[in-house]
């Protein structure tokens, strides 16, 4: 005998509707969500351009097959590829994220809201550069703040009360999921064909975590959200041909993604899709760090100019203790001995361990050749997390926010330097106003890795100016970073 089951097709999903409605039909209304897109942008095309040093990400640019060029294609910043929609956003994703350094969203999930601009930035790229070879007006920098607002907020929105990380799901499906809403935006998908795209991106294949963790973390956390983004282009491109989509993708019994991946449990949402996330993002502006560790590294800084004023050294160091949240001590508390770049990057007790020897922490210091000081791992090896209750509690705050850590430096003749304590890292909405000069200096160092000088000022003088920029074709200044 078999339970009757019924083949009525079902309303679409209440939360897809809503990610689909939002990203069509939304009017973004805040200056400070559209000064914030276009600190964004530039500070993640920074990151990027700052990657195009390491050979390890160079190796995956370009196109699937060698020598491909495609006419009237997106361009990658900072290269020469001109590629299909699909490839430009993997190999722009796969820059920005490469180095742990563009912005970050943390909430019951992490993540990096900023990944979306390979497939926001590619498709609009395209678009525009056909629109022109159609003699039709091109799209403008407008528009590319605008999807930046929206697939940070579809993100980070969902992210807030939703831990995909504790089912072993990688932040990165967020990023296919708000990639694929706001691309089908820039495309000019009906609202149907938006529908059965955000379907097919829940219905789609979800990274599994492993590679972000003990003992198999590796560089494929580096390229995931490339991946992720340019997997929304191509489902965006899917839709778009009237290919069907699927109304209960998350609800429907057995086969949808909250029996299958989610535990059963549906979604729980904290407030409605606005422009709350693009305003209160973190920027990594100091340190190329896992988020968690920023405020650990900054003080960790600090110690290490105290370490020289009272004439110590690391060596003479007994015990360091890391008050800190339960995010950071679940994620990046790590002992043992650490394979890679990838594995060093997502390790406090190296990030930690670095700045107190050497007074800093900058993207090189996770290669070999530093990591190959022994003085590294012996500091390690004493170097300790407790979870602070409180800072936790602060943390899921939506008023506070905080990403705290302290530390406490104890030596072995029984002496120790007062708690060093970092609430809020310069990246943080409370710390804006000395934020910005820093980003735009990063911006600005980072453009100095891959452009002569002229090319650099033509650069900043749109960039830095607000109207200008969003006034701006969006191949125009994309033609801007082409070398």
């Amino acid at each position: 005998m078999s339970a009757h089951i019924s083949n009525v097709r079902p309303e679409w999903d209440p939360v897809i509707v809503d990610i689909v409605d939002y990203a069509l039909h939304y009017t973004v209304k805040s200056a400070l969500a559209y000064d914030t897109a276009r600190n964004i942008l530039i500070d993640t095309l920074g990151c990027g351009l700052e990657a195009l040093e390491y050979p390890a990400a160079c190796k995956l640019l370009g196109p699937v097959v060698k020598g491909t060029v495609v006419p009237n294609g997106a361009k990658v910043p900072g290269t020469q590829f001109q590629l299909d929609p699909v490839q430009a956003a993997f190999n722009i994703g796969a820059l920005i994220r490469w180095l742990d350094f563009n912005d970050t969203w943390l909430a019951a999930e992490w993540g990096h809201p900023s990944d979306n601009l390979g497939g926001i930035l590619a498709v609009a790229d395209w678009l525009s550069r056909n629109a022109v070879a159609a003699g039709k007006p091109p799209l403008t920098m407008h528009a590319v703040l605008t999807a930046i607002i929206k697939a940070h907020e579809i993100q980070g929105v969902i992210a807030l009360e939703n831990s995909f990380n504790k089912v072993g799901l990688d932040h990165v499906l967020l990023v296919k999921v708000a990639s694929t809403a706001v691309v089908s935006q820039l495309l000019g998908l009906s609202r149907d064909e938006t529908l059965a795209a955000v379907s097919l991106a829940w219905v789609d294949g979800q990274s599994l975590r492993t590679y972000r963790h003990a003992p198999n973390a590796g560089s494929r956390k580096s390229w995931a959200a490339g991946d992720a983004t340019s997997r929304a282009v191509r489902l965006a491109l899917i839709a778009q041909t009237g290919e069907m989509g699927y109304p209960s993708a998350l609800t429907a019994k057995t086969w949808g993604f909250y029996d299958v991946l989610f535990k059963g449990q549906a979604f729980k949402f904290q407030r409605p899709y606005g422009s709350y996330v693009s305003e209160n993002v973190l920027f990594k502006i100091s340190f190329p760090a896992e988020f968690h560790s920023q405020t650990a590294v900054e003080a960790a800084v600090t110690l290490h100019q105290q370490l020289k004023a009272a004439g110590k050294r690391v060596e003479d160091i007994e015990r360091i203790t890391i008050r800190t949240h339960e995010a950071c001590i679940r994620i990046i508390d790590k002992q043992g001995p650490l394979n890679n770049e990838a594995d060093r990057d997502h390790c406090i007790q190296y990030m930690v361990a670095v700045p107190l020897i050497f007074g800093n922490l900058t993207a090189a210091d996770y290669e070999d050749s530093v990591a190959a000081d022994p003085r590294i791992d012996a500091l390690r090896a004493r170097i300790h997390c407790v979870e602070d209750s409180r800072y936790t509690s602060d943390y899921h705050d939506p008023e506070k926010r905080s990403i705290a850590n302290a530390l406490t430096v104890a030596f072995k003749d029984g002496s120790s330097f007062p708690e060093v304590a970092v609430e809020y890292p310069i990246g943080h909405k409370r710390r804006r106003a000395d934020g910005i000069p820093l980003l735009e200096a990063k911006f600005r160092t980072n453009l100095a890795r891959r452009f002569p000088k002229k090319q650099q000022e033509a650069i900043l003088a749109v960039s830095l100016d607000q109207k200008k920029l969003e006034a701006m074709p969006v191949h125009e200044y994309v033609d801007l970073y082409v070398i």
